[in-house]
């Protein structure tokens, strides 16, 4: 497994190291062990899927409250998708920034996000499905959220999503009291 660190504290991008013959190839997408040296949260208690119908897509940006904030392995098993983690955590040397990563099914790409992050993506491709790995139970009304493009945040997406909730749409603009700073 390759990890690779983006431009936001303790997120990164993970790659499979592949042990490729004639027959394909062979790779750990997860190893406890390799988490831990590099200072993820290897507890992984919960796994979700998304499958989304339609290109354009978006749904985010979502968080669970403390305690219940959650690190999560977010992996595209089909079609393609524009992932965006978000650092909203109040102490953090890198509050506000954001990255983003391309996940297919061929680049097998990754992306982790740790506690305190948010998280939401927009579909490239009809009929993509995500797959995330969860270090914490998913707990009813505690989940967060922040607009997807709020100037806050100066995130570029590929385009205007074409289908959105309600509650994904009319968050209202950011508070950074709202979150401690």
């Amino acid at each position: 497994v390759i990890f690779t660190p983006t431009d936001i504290a303790g997120a990164f991008i993970i790659d499979i190291d592949r042990l490729e013959d004639d027959r394909g190839f062979f790779a750990r997408s997860y190893c406890r062990r390799e988490f831990e040296e590099h200072g993820l949260n290897p507890n992984l208690v919960q796994c979700n899927i998304s499958f989304n119908k339609i290109k354009g897509t978006l749904r985010g940006l979502h968080s669970q409250a403390e305690p219940h904030q959650e690190a999560k392995v977010m992996r595209c098993t089909r079609g393609a998708l524009f992932d965006v983690i978000l650092d909203l955590r109040p102490k953090s040397p890198t509050w506000l920034k954001h990255v983003a990563a391309e996940l297919t099914p061929d680049n097998h790409r990754m992306l982790y996000a740790p506690e305190g992050l948010f998280h939401g993506f927009l579909t490239l491709e009809e009929n993509t499905e995500i797959f995330y790995q969860m270090s914490e139970f998913y707990v009813p009304g505690v989940d967060l959220g922040v607009r997807w493009n709020d100037p806050a945040f100066g995130i570029t997406w590929p385009w205007e999503p074409v289908m959105i909730s309600d509650r994904d749409r009319t968050y209202p603009d950011f508070d950074a009291s709202a979150f401690g700073r």
